[in-house]
């Protein structure tokens, strides 16, 4: 089974991050939650009420990270989600999530980001020229990056699949999806020819050479 990471710290939204670790595994895909360190983490909940002009946060479940920054090996995943929530400003300095994010983005992987997720690839230095959705309030931490804003619910930039809210999910989490599968079918196809390769050597070793007398 394909891995795919989802970022998580302390105040990552909670639909931010449920909704694609469900959707995976509907997919048969294995969500891995990775933190800045292999622990519980409290999610929370945000929303903008009636009478607030800005977010208003509850807390949410709690969510167990199954892997610490420092111990991923990029090449063992196949995709990474970025979700919202408070932690992306507070887990973006880590130079191992730094790290990681670099390298997906130079291989090209399927790569998805909601709401304040944004703000990881941004420091990452990986979003100049990107086009990408997100919250409003994020706007400028993507365009002082060299990034480029769109309000619309799902941004399709290549290999970057983008939304500003979780509102959103139901636009471009399936589209980051495809993008996984295709991946997944592309490394199997490669697999089974390394295979039928590997094979067909074995039997021409084994195949005794026939000479005249």
């Amino acid at each position: 089974m394909q891995k795919v990471l989802i970022i998580v710290g302390d105040a990552v939204e909670t639909v931010d991050t449920l909704y694609p670790y469900y959707r995976l595994q509907e997919e048969g895909f294995l969500p891995v939650v990775a933190g800045p360190e292999k622990q519980i983490y409290q999610m929370v909940l945000h929303e903008v009420r009636a009478g607030w002009t800005i977010t208003r946060e509850w807390e949410g479940y709690q969510i167990k990270a199954d892997i610490a920054f420092r111990e991923i090996v990029p090449e063992d995943y196949l995709g990474i989600f970025f979700s919202g929530g408070r932690a992306p400003e507070y887990i973006r300095d880590n130079p191992d999530l730094i790290r990681i994010t670099q390298q997906f983005f130079a291989t090209n992987k399927p790569i998805a980001s909601v709401c304040h997720g944004v703000e990881i690839p941004a420091r990452a230095g990986c979003v100049k020229g990107r086009r990408m959705a997100t919250v409003p309030k994020c706007r400028f931490d993507l365009e002082v990056c060299g990034g480029i804003f769109v309000n619309e619910p799902c941004v399709i930039d290549g290999n970057l699949i983008s939304g500003r809210t979780f509102h959103d999910h139901g636009a471009y989490i399936g589209p980051w999806i495809k993008l996984l599968v295709q991946a997944r079918q592309k490394l199997n196809e490669a697999h089974r020819h390394k295979s039928a390769h590997a094979h067909e050597q074995s039997l021409s070793e084994r195949t005794p050479v026939m000479t005249s007398p």
